[in-house]
């Protein structure tokens, strides 16, 4: 396999000098970042196109550039059935989260937990959001390097570093602005490399309709599987219903993606902004498709993992693209440059998000006196710090990465709890605090103990159902060139032996469930509790609830919309998706060695 040439790196580069550009425009531009205000949201005057874009750049990771496409060469295209979770995930975050967060004007969600609450469910959720999304960047940096690193010989450090240090910077310099115009240049080059994997794919294998057809054969279009048994990983229901919740705890009500909805210049541009965002989200899990379907025709007969070739299955795209391309010089780096456009834009989100919420939740409430002006510079302080942690998490992650890695699944949990206490705000109108925290603390329980479970004793193949692969069309004399053995490997593997019974029901349970299983225990705990403690007789504000005049009243052109309330006009900063499916699908790079045996069998 020939490694990366001159021209890979020129075009790896000019993405990142763009994206540097556009962060020292957008600090100058109209009079630079002058207030929090337009720091973190961009001064609420965005528009509805480039924050759907930037909305989809950063809910794409480089998890998901190298991580679905090998999904779906190993389980088959029932991944796929994620289009609908999408669509009802967006109706559900536009028509119920959304109406609420943009007439309040927050600047941080967690704001809302305070108003509607108290202070101190305001707290839980930002502490449980800034450990989230640093150990989230920590990863999302790192592990798409190192896939990379072990495939085209891309140097791991420099490229770790630099795509930090631009981040930082443009971050830094240009605030929520500049986060949304990065993103959207980003998604323009996430899907060119798509399309440059899929449109040579197609001529190597002389049309689509030979793709297709292998796919079929080799049981890859298995696109219903209507079994309702909860503990199989992915099934028609397990996506459709768990992943709406999963999903919806990012788009709904987790700071980064909020704080860019909420940046817009009216509600009628926030609502569209998810939905167009929508359609982003199609291609996206298009292209992807097509490239896990292309991965299986090309590979059907010598599949590069278990011939050696690359030693987890994250790394299958950079390879098929270093085999395909190798001839079309800067080709393979602009596929490189898309794996790291999907760091760029997840880190930048996070980078301003927890700068928002560092600011709004844990400096503005403690130190009332602060000018704008101070404010504004303590955002850009906080942005270059954030930055800084980002790039030592990333190092963490290197010496530790199964620990990070379990660390985030537990993490990932923490999504279902928390979108039960926004929904026990929004929706009834008798939750009282005492019944939210006791809500919060049943769902945290709950999902910790089936999650840690799930860590310690991983589902057995026959839930998973990894599909079968072939080595009879290989040329095993072919020269095998050495893979570095993969830092990130699970940090508990218990032998089958020890099975406890719980392990093969409760603890299988699809990781898509978790999230659905915090956020109804906090729901029904909530409501119980609160009804018991006089909650009907409190007198809760309409404005913190969802009315009939939010719903659906979205496509009025004729109000106008944006009715500020007093609790304090700025927006809210963007964040990182901390993307659950991410600790146990996207990255094989997870997956103990015992079990991998299990599925040669």
């Amino acid at each position: 396999m020939a490694g990366f040439t001159v021209w890979d790196y020129v075009v790896f580069a000019a993405m990142l000098l763009v994206s540097a550009i556009i962060g020292i425009y957008y600090a100058f531009a109209g009079g630079g970042q002058k207030t929090p205000k337009d720091f973190l949201m961009g001064g609420r005057s965005m528009s509805a196109l480039p924050v759907a874009l930037s909305l989809t750049a950063s809910f794409m990771s480089a998890v998901t550039v190298l991580g679905t496409p090998a999904e779906i060469y190993r389980y088959g295209a029932i991944f796929c059935i994620f289009a609908i979770t999408y669509g009802l995930v967006v109706l559900c975050s536009a028509e119920i989260f959304l109406p609420v967060f943009y007439k309040l004007g927050i600047t941080s969600t967690y704001e809302y937990l305070e108003l509607r609450f108290n202070k101190y469910l305001r707290l839980c959720g930002t502490i449980l959001f800034i450990i989230q999304t640093m150990l989230y960047t920590g990863i999302v940096i790192y592990a798409p390097a190192l896939a990379l690193n072990q495939v085209t010989g891309f140097d791991l450090w420099s490229a770790v570093v630099a795509t930090g240090v631009v981040c930082t910077f443009y971050c830094t310099l240009g605030g929520l602005k500049a986060v949304v115009w990065t993103d959207v240049f980003q998604v323009g080059i996430m899907v060119a490399g798509f399309s440059s994997v899929i449109i040579r794919a197609v001529v190597v294998q002389e049309g689509i309709g030979r793709i297709v057809n292998d796919s079929y054969y080799g049981g890859r279009l298995n696109f219903w599987d209507f079994n309702p048994n909860p503990l199989q990983r992915h099934t028609f229901w397990t996506i459709v219903i768990g992943g709406t919740f999963t999903w919806t705890g990012i788009y709904g009500v987790n700071q980064s993606q909020v704080q860019r909805y909420i940046a817009c210049k009216s509600r009628f541009h926030a609502k569209m902004s998810l939905y167009i965002n929508l359609l982003g989200l199609w291609v996206i899990l298009a292209c992807a498709t097509l490239c896990g379907l292309s991965l299986y025709s090309i590979y059907k007969d010598c599949d590069p993992w278990m011939a050696k070739q690359v030693s987890a299955f994250d790394q299958l795209m950079p390879y098929l693209v270093l085999d395909i391309l190798h001839d079309f010089p800067g080709v393979p780096g602009l596929f490189v440059a898309s794996a790291y456009s999907g760091t760029l834009s997840t880190v930048s989100s996070s980078i301003n998000a927890l700068a928002a919420v560092t600011v709004e939740d844990l400096i503005k409430p403690y130190f009332k006196s602060l000018s704008e002006k101070k404010l504004s510079w303590i955002s850009m302080g906080m942005s270059l710090f954030y930055g800084g942690v980002c790039i030592a998490m990333a190092a963490l992650a290197s010496l530790m990465g199964a620990l990070l890695q379990a660390a985030l699944s537990i993490f990932g949990m923490v999504g279902g709890p928390l979108l039960g206490l926004f929904a026990l705000g929004i929706l009834c109108s008798f939750a009282n605090g005492i019944g939210a925290f006791g809500g919060l603390i049943s769902g945290f329980v709950v999902s910790l103990w089936v999650g840690i479970g799930s860590q310690i004793y991983p589902p057995l193949p026959e839930r998973t159902k990894p599909l079968p692969l072939s080595t009879a069309g290989c040329n095993i004399s072919s020269v095998n060139w050495t893979t570095t053995e993969n830092p990130l490997t699970t940090v508990f593997s218990t032998p089958t032996a020890e099975r406890p019974a719980l392990a093969d029901n409760w603890y299988s349970l699809s990781y898509l469930y978790f999230s659905t299983l915090g956020t109804l225990i906090t729901v029904v705990v909530g409501i119980i509790i609160s009804l018991l403690t006089g909650g009907l007789k409190q007198n809760t504000d309409r404005k913190f609830l969802l009315t009939k005049e939010d719903f659906l009243s979205s496509f009025s052109w004729s109000k106008s919309e944006t009715v500020m309330l007093d609790c304090n006009p700025f927006s809210v900063a963007d964040e990182g998706t901390d993307n659950p499916a991410f600790s146990h699908i996207e990255m094989d790079v997870a997956s103990d060695k015992d079990k991998v045996n299990g599925l040669q069998a």
